[in-house]
């Protein structure tokens, strides 16, 4: 029986099937779109190595992979298979170090990305204040790794990543190709106590979703409603980035101009947001190519304040994904692909 018969695969079950995959991954191509990119890396390129030389030769080498490796294609920002991944660590660098790898993220995120990054890093401290992984979760146990050789010919890559955030770009010949996968996940969402009690992580990622399918008559909500379970986990991990791309539930061409709308803001809250000015408006134009109308949100579950649901949103372009962990939907998963160039490969 498939992993996936019941709509709701495990996070053992996520990991190891992805990897599975990753054999069949597609190397790169040609694609005319792709090989224009999103925006010059000559910045990035100059903040990358800047970084490299602060690093001794131990640290530098924990940095560095090669392009289009396995730990390139295996991202993951799930705790199975334990919070340290590959690359070096905040935790393990100096405050010069430090501060040259967060100027390397300025680049990648906007001030609000970097925003909503902290969050997701300060979170587990917070789970750790609470017995929860105490001595293996810290907010600087996230890695920065760069893979391949940054420079202004051929394909290199860069990621930072830890438990519930991911982010990686793909550059080559000069140019930002890709900017997923991307992710900015959540445990608790919602803080009640201590001192970052207030603080919501994906609070535009829950409330427009939830908005939407309020909005929408009870048929549109049967039509766009898979499933009365939520889905517990991300469906398009590593190894599956283009595999649940196919359109499911209500189309926007169903929806009234204002639901579509609300689409839109959440598709751009995961696509677009989070980056700086010079790959925003580029980044814009390719989730919004093809058909607008033809974009699909799938909604599993109840809406329900603090219950878990999930939802999906596809495009002929990307995939979006929101699962819930628990059933307080206090512990979510999020993914955003771009299945024209995922991982740089087109």
């Amino acid at each position: 029986m498939s992993i996936f018969s019941s709509g709701n695969p495990d996070r053992r079950h996520v990991i190891l099937a992805g990897y599975a995959m990753l054999g069949a991954a597609v190397l790169p191509g040609a694609s005319a779109a792709a090989e224009a990119g999103l925006a010059p890396a000559a910045e990035l390129l100059d903040g990358v190595r800047k970084f490299l030389w602060t690093l001794d030769a131990g640290k530098r080498k924990q940095a560095l992979f090669t392009w289009n490796g396995p730990e390139w294609r295996q991202w993951n920002y799930f705790g199975f298979g334990g919070y340290i991944k590959p690359g070096l660590r905040l935790e393990q660098m100096n405050a010069a170090q430090k501060a040259a790898a967060w100027e390397v993220l300025a680049l990648i995120w906007s001030p609000a990305g970097l925003a909503k990054a902290r969050n997701v890093m300060t979170l587990q401290d917070v789970l750790a204040s609470q017995g929860n992984g105490a001595g293996e979760r810290s907010s600087e146990r996230f890695s920065i790794a760069v893979f391949g050789t940054p420079a202004g010919t051929g394909s290199w890559g860069l990621r930072f990543e830890g438990h519930h955030l991911t982010q990686s770009v793909a550059i080559r010949n000069g140019r930002i190709v890709s900017v997923t996968p991307s992710s900015f996940s959540s445990n608790p969402n919602r803080v009640g106590a201590g001192k970052h009690a207030g603080l919501v992580t994906l609070k535009d990622e829950e409330a427009l979703a939830r908005r939407i399918f309020g909005d929408l008559s009870p048929a549109l909500q049967r039509t766009a409603r898979l499933s009365d379970s939520p889905i517990g986990n991300i469906l398009s991990y590593a190894g599956r980035e283009r595999a649940n791309a196919k359109p499911a539930g209500l189309a926007a061409a169903d929806m009234t101009a204002g639901q579509r709308d609300l689409l839109w803001q959440l598709i751009e809250t995961y696509a677009v947001e989070h980056l700086p000015p010079p790959l925003t408006e580029p980044q814009r134009a390719r989730v919004r190519t093809g058909d607008r109308e033809a974009v699909h949100f799938a909604w599993y579950g109840p809406n329900m304040p603090e219950k878990a649901f999930g939802y999906r949103v596809i495009g002929k372009s990307f995939v979006i994904e929101l699962g819930s962990v628990d059933d307080a939907a206090q512990h979510l998963h999020t993914i955003y692909n771009d299945l024209d160039n995922v991982l740089g490969r087109v």
